[in-house]
């Protein structure tokens, strides 16, 4: 008797120690490195934001919608479109970007593929484990496709979005190798993923060489205006020790005053009760002039609209030490005439991101997303972004700061939505 209660004593234990080892597998996973790491047919990812699945399916996909607009809402939209993969544990199938700027005359778009525009290669290595790309060749069977309706209206909440990427996460619709998102252009989808979350995929995108190396031309055509002007400069003392020599900083201002974006800003005050919104050419100048701390001379980069350029008027008017140049006079006008809008957009951003110090409008998606990267840069660096003395320092000219300046803009990194980089904000001080 006393044995027979041993022997189920000791078959007792086993079942748990073997039942609690399961459990572990099932709950805990192996601690990943950096983004995650692969398991045969999954990549585990660790996130907070939402996930309905245990990774990324390595045979399931998302295909979306051509991505359309501007050059910032497509980045924007892309990375949209991405989340939505990640959230659907699926590999988000290569999009279509558009390489032209048409609001309403869809069959005008002109589809360009990602890798024209950024390196394929480059995203899913810096991206490992957190969102992947994939190529149509990799499909099995091109017609095993389930079409996934957007919905639009105001019926459509953010809750009822969210339920959908629930309900295609699971069950039936697991069995299908493409679901295919139809309906409205990614950028107008609901929001459902943090700040944090759109700057990991914006880190991911790199331009692709020749774009690259154009922008690379144009960053040294600024740097050599400021080295001719600082030779030339009685204000300068050279010694014969080179390394005296300072090269000059330059500052890239997103000047927008084109006719169009008055009448919108104009509108949007209105709406929003407020005059922070609309800066008049003279306003800018002003402002950028009186930030704390720049010295003269200065080379200003104007990144402008090209229908300013056939008005020299935006290179006028600036105070002594100031030296504005726009694509024109800066003699490279030739090198963004070789491109359609997307690439000549992209140029022009990587110019102004590169900038010493980027002075921009906070109601500009161009504008906001250039400084949520410099943010990002920042952080990075592991440095005070509310210092004194910060590398790379952006400013919103539409803001009235110290002393007339513009104001110090940082981005909130820990926003749930992107929603005020999408749409603008005036909230934009440490």
């Amino acid at each position: 008797m006393g044995g027979g209660t041993v022997k189920s004593l000791t078959c007792k234990f086993v079942f748990l120690i073997v039942a609690l080892l399961i459990l572990r597998a099932l709950l805990v996973p192996p601690s990943p490195g950096f983004g995650g790491v692969e398991w045969s047919n999954f990549v585990y990812i660790r996130n907070h934001s939402p996930s309905f699945g245990v990774g990324v399916r390595q045979d399931k996909f998302l295909e979306v919608p051509q991505i359309v607009w501007g050059l910032n809402n497509q980045k924007i939209a892309f990375a949209r479109a991405c989340h939505t993969a990640r959230t659907m544990n699926r590999i988000l199938l290569m999009p279509s970007l558009s390489a032209s700027l048409f609001y309403k005359e869809i069959d005008l778009l002109q589809p360009i593929s990602f890798d024209r525009v950024f390196q394929y290669d480059k995203f899913n290595a810096l991206c490992s484990g957190f969102v992947q790309l994939g190529r149509y060749s990799d499909l099995s069977n091109q017609t095993r496709v389930l079409e996934m309706q957007k919905g639009s209206g105001r019926k459509w909440t953010v809750e009822r979005d969210l339920d959908q990427l629930r309900d295609y996460s699971k069950g039936e619709f697991e069995d299908h190798e493409v679901i295919r998102i139809v309906g409205k252009n990614p950028f107008l989808w609901h929001d459902h993923w943090p700040v944090k979350d759109y700057a990991k995929v914006f880190e991911c995108l790199v331009l692709i060489d020749e774009i690259g190396r154009e922008a690379d031309r144009v960053v040294s055509r600024i740097r050599a205006v400021g080295r001719e002007t600082q030779s030339n400069s009685e204000s300068v003392e050279l010694e014969n020790d080179s390394s005296s020599f300072q090269p000059l900083p330059y500052v890239a201002v997103h000047m927008r005053v084109e006719i169009d974006w008055m009448i919108h800003c104009k509108k949007l005050e209105q709406r929003l009760n407020t005059n922070q919104i609309c800066s008049s050419k003279k306003e800018i100048m002003e402002r950028v002039a009186n930030i704390k701390g720049l010295k003269t001379p200065s080379v200003v980069y104007l990144a402008v609209a090209d229908k300013l350029l056939q008005n020299s008027s935006v290179l006028e008017g600036w105070e002594e030490g100031f030296l504005p140049y726009e694509k024109k006079k800066l003699g490279v006008d030739g090198i963004y005439k070789k491109y359609p809008y997307l690439i000549q957009s992209a140029i022009d951003y990587e110019v102004c991101l590169r900038a010493d110090i980027f002075v921009g409008n906070s109601f500009s998606t161009f504008s906001s997303l250039i400084v949520l990267e410099r943010t990002q840069k920042i952080i990075t660096m592991g440095v005070n972004m509310c210092g004194k003395d910060v590398t790379w320092p952006s400013y919103a000219y539409n803001i009235q700061g110290e002393s007339n300046g513009p104001m110090r803009w940082v981005t909130n990194m820990s926003h749930s939505t992107l929603q005020e980089i999408s749409y603008g904000t005036n909230h934009i001080s440490c």
